[in-house]
């Protein structure tokens, strides 16, 4: 504002603070909006003109109150010193990358063959070296398809969860219920897959015993947790893999820190071969730990493979179902009047699992438009999903114990079991139809009987 007294003119000088579009301009700002982005450029503008209107600063040092006041990088990280004493530090970024984790770092910010084969100009399974360098690390896995990688630990412990004991039962022992990184606790991590806690043994010590004991029909695995970040000392006793491994049940491993084989400096931290040796059917573990790599959980073993490629599967499979049934299912029903479709509504409905299992046991039936049949038939959820569960389990173990997921090859040994495959699913096909005539004929029969008239003789006959 300004006002007029006699002759002089009496100026606010707020009016001299400079436009957010003009300071936006001056070459520093302007250049900090390609390095910041405009949001936190203009931010700290916003700050440095509300200290001038507040009277705190002159107008002309507005400028450089915004250019002082802008973080050097667009990062909420700062940059630290670790002197704790401890190396790979948790809450200190944990494993510092190396030099050539930080090149590879560099190299993944621009345009990569990630996902594509440079050689013969298609694509290619993601992520193909970071496997095929941990299975070559380890080759108790038996090739790439015993390695998987998720976004860390506690993620693969929920998938361990998730594909062997849904609605079951994971035994641990009450020593092993740890608390890892960012508030995961293992009897919440589990849980939340929808299986149940089996705990067994005491804090201090635990026997084979509370472990056989604790076997049932509703088991699902045996869970065995390094406390990486704890000890319990004195009166003390586990049960080692080795002994675990002869229970009849699968034995997942969480190694924690990452180390792949045993190292001279760190005789006591247990390690992904050994476990593998041991009989362990799955090993998790952490990828930014001793391993030295960016934030990631690690799964190793030959049922990983089985496990994750079925999971793929049978989800993809539901969405399909799922898709056809929302999209597709009323207009069969208009149709149902005409006997081919009936046909095929009654004979997938009546044929259930078996039906569904037959059908993906043969390897040339398409996978999607199978699924997007089942959906539009009037075959509930239920019966879907374990006939397709049961019937991609064979093919799925099948290409992962002997198919070459690097190269692509078919080896021959893998024909030979699809063509054995084919040969069950066809001989279960027939059975499953066999029967659904069987119910149409009963259910015929039936009909008929409860339709003839019921004869009534007259009074005088």
């Amino acid at each position: 504002m300004s006002s007029l007294s006699g002759e002089t003119l009496v100026t606010d000088v707020r009016r001299h603070i400079p436009r957010t579009d003009v300071l936006l301009g001056e070459p520093r700002l302007a250049k900090a909006v390609d390095d910041l982005g405009r949001d936190l450029v203009k931010s700290a503008v916003t700050a440095a003109q509300n200290r001038a209107r507040a009277g705190e600063i002159a107008p002309e040092a507005v400028v450089e109150e915004a250019v002082a006041s802008l973080p050097t990088s667009a990062s909420s990280l700062r940059e630290v010193l670790n002197a704790t004493g401890v190396l790979v530090h948790t809450n200190l970024g944990r494993a510092p990358l190396s030099a050539a984790a930080l090149k590879a770092v560099r190299t993944a910010g621009g345009s990569t063959d990630v996902e594509f084969d440079l050689t013969d100009g298609r694509r290619a399974r993601r992520g193909r070296g970071a496997l095929d360098a941990l299975a070559r690390a380890l080759p108790e896995v038996g090739g790439v398809d015993g390695v998987h990688v998720v976004n860390n630990n506690a993620a693969a412990l929920l998938l361990c969860a998730l594909v062997l004991a849904p609605g079951k039962e994971i035994i641990i022992s009450r020593g092993e219920l740890v608390e890892i990184g960012d508030s995961f606790r293992i009897p919440d991590l589990v849980t939340s897959a929808g299986a149940r806690l089996r705990e067994v043994g005491t804090t201090n010590r635990t026997r084979l015993s509370d472990y056989t004991d604790a076997l049932g029909p509703d088991t699902g695995f045996v869970l065995k947790v390094h406390p990486s970040n704890f000890r319990v000392t004195g009166f003390t006793s586990q049960v080692p893999v080795a002994r675990l491994s002869r229970l009849d049940v699968p034995v997942v491993v969480d190694i924690g820190s990452g180390l792949l084989r045993p190292h001279p400096r760190l005789p006591d931290e247990p390690d992904a071969a050994t476990a593998l040796a041991a009989g362990a059917d799955v090993v998790t573990a952490s990828g930014d730990k001793l391993l030295g790599g960016p934030q990631a959980g690690l799964l190793f073993g030959e049922l990983v493979g089985v496990s994750v490629a079925l999971v793929a599967t049978v989800l993809s499979g539901l969405l399909g179902f799922l898709l056809a049934r929302a999209l597709g299912r009323d207009v069969v029903v208009r149709h149902l009047h005409r006997k081919p479709v009936r046909t095929v509504n009654d004979r997938l409905s009546g044929g259930g699992v078996l039906a569904v299992a037959s059908l993906r046991l043969i390897p040339v039936v398409p996978f999607a438009p199978l699924s997007y049949l089942c959906g539009v038939s009037a075959l509930p959820p239920r019966p879907y999903l374990i006939g397709t569960a049961i019937g991609s389990l064979p093919g799925t173990v099948a290409v992962v114990v002997l198919g070459d997921a690097l190269t692509g090859t078919t080896p021959p040994a893998l024909v030979a079991c699809y063509a054995v495959f084919a040969v069950l699913g066809a001989l279960g096909l027939l059975k499953a139809v066999g029967r659904t005539k069987e119910k149409t004929v009963a259910a015929a029969k039936e009909t008929e009987s409860n339709a003839e008239p019921t004869r009534v003789e007259s009074p005088g006959g």
